[in-house]
């Protein structure tokens, strides 16, 4: 089972999106939260697999409420669900550690997708959101780190960029799932980053694909 918290301040959104994911036969939603302080106490308290987190709540926000968890516990895979799409939401939610990032327009069933991807290792992000990742990140400073990449994983991290999973780089490339596994590890190893979402943005702050 994939252990699930929710924290959201609206009671009805939580009760509709829990039910439906409590209805799924791997995933369980073992606690929720209606503020970012109570978000932040459950999720170093129960170290959930997952953690669903609204940007707009009380006493403490969304991205506060990730960075808190993030600095405490490296590990935590967090997941934006929220109405916004502003660059001043998007960019500094993923900086603060979010994981993966989505629309409260997704629908349920994409959400419970989100939630096993993530589980499984891969960084979620709305096509809206990798469109404002592009334009915040154009025109950085191009370190070299990069340069260390082969050709092949140059060619994995273009396919994350589109957002790609792992099954579906190795589909492209023909390659097997676990030489995509092997490449990604790689890659996040050289770019000194902890997930793919941080490859994905050095890539866009890089400007690695025009």
């Amino acid at each position: 089972m994939i252990n699930v918290l929710f924290a959201d301040d609206h009671e009805m959104v939580r009760i509709g999106v829990s039910s439906y994911l409590s209805a799924q036969p791997d995933i369980d939603v073992i606690a929720e939260a209606d503020d970012g302080t109570n978000a932040v106490e459950l999720a170093l308290k129960l170290k959930p697999d997952i953690i669903l987190m609204d940007l707009v709540m009380k006493k403490m926000d969304g991205i506060e409420a990730t960075r808190r968890i993030i600095d405490q516990w490296p590990e935590a895979k967090i997941i934006i669900v929220t109405s916004f799409l502003d660059d001043e939401k998007v960019y500094p939610a993923l900086e603060a550690g979010a994981t993966s990032y989505m629309l409260k327009t997704s629908k349920a069933s994409e959400i419970a997708k989100a939630i096993r991807d993530t589980y499984e290792g891969q960084s979620i992000l709305e096509p809206e959101v990798t469109g404002k990742l592009m334009n915040k990140m154009r025109g950085g400073k191009r370190p070299a780190l990069h340069d260390q990449l082969t050709d092949r994983e140059k060619e994995v991290l273009r396919l994350m960029t589109e957002g790609k999973s792992n099954q579906e780089i190795a589909d492209d490339l023909y390659i097997a799932l676990k030489t995509v596994k092997v490449h990604v590890s790689n890659i996040l190893s050289k770019l000194e980053v902890h997930d793919r979402t941080q490859a994905v943005i050095y890539a866009f702050n890089q400007n690695l694909f025009k």
